[in-house]
């Protein structure tokens, strides 16, 4: 399950990258993006900013409401959900990546371990999106079952498409992006680094 992951490389490079419309205007992005944060996307051609995350309507024990929570990862086998459905059957976007993190260690002192391709400097996670009273646009990356060297590190990982299958995850039917809900068999790195992983927002977790 990803709940940090790296973009790295500038808008102008995403865009050319994904031959999308650059609609950012002059946007500033952290290069570490975090469950609630800002990140870029690539929705109907263009080049956006949305939020990480849809939002999840909190009540307190007194029936009070509270700050949403932002779901930012979405299981395959709950796609058909009514928190997804719509979502998935008719705004798919693309997520510009250069790495994501997982925890790895004993509870109470895990540490960061980052996961990318070997043979691409950026690529794309599969993503859903849609347009929300509390945050406006936002995002959820879907996640598949782990395989290969992501399986050391989690049960889960993103769904990572390969560039021919853009404009299938994008533009085709619900049928075809769902075939392609499936685990990355080719090589991936793995960085296991001694950066904390608890303490700060790279501890939140949240997926429906």
């Amino acid at each position: 399950m990803c709940n940090l992951y790296r973009m790295t490389k500038t808008q102008d490079e995403v865009a050319q990258w994904f031959d999308a419309i650059d609609a950012l205007g002059g946007a500033n992005f952290s290069g570490e993006v975090f469950p609630g944060y800002p990140g870029m996307v690539v929705a109907e051609g263009q080049l956006k900013r949305m939020n990480w995350g849809f939002p999840l309507v909190m009540k307190g024990k007194q029936g009070q409401p509270l700050q949403p929570k932002p779901v930012n990862n979405t299981r395959t086998d709950k796609l058909d959900s009514f928190f997804w459905r719509h979502s998935f059957e008719e705004r798919r976007c693309l997520i510009p990546v250069t790495a994501w993190a997982e925890a790895e260690g004993p509870k109470g002192s895990k540490t960061r371990t980052w996961l990318s391709l070997p043979d691409s400097e950026m690529f794309a996670c599969a993503g859903i999106w849609r347009t929300s009273d509390e945050w406006g646009d936002c995002y959820s990356m879907v996640m598949t079952d782990a395989a290969g060297e992501a399986s050391e590190v989690h049960t889960r990982m993103p769904v990572i498409l390969p560039r021919e299958n853009y404009g299938v995850w994008t533009a085709g039917s619900s049928d075809e992006a769902r075939n392609l809900c499936r685990p990355w068999n080719s090589a991936i790195n793995l960085d296991r680094t001694d950066q904390p992983w608890a303490g700060g927002v790279a501890s939140q977790r949240s997926l429906l």
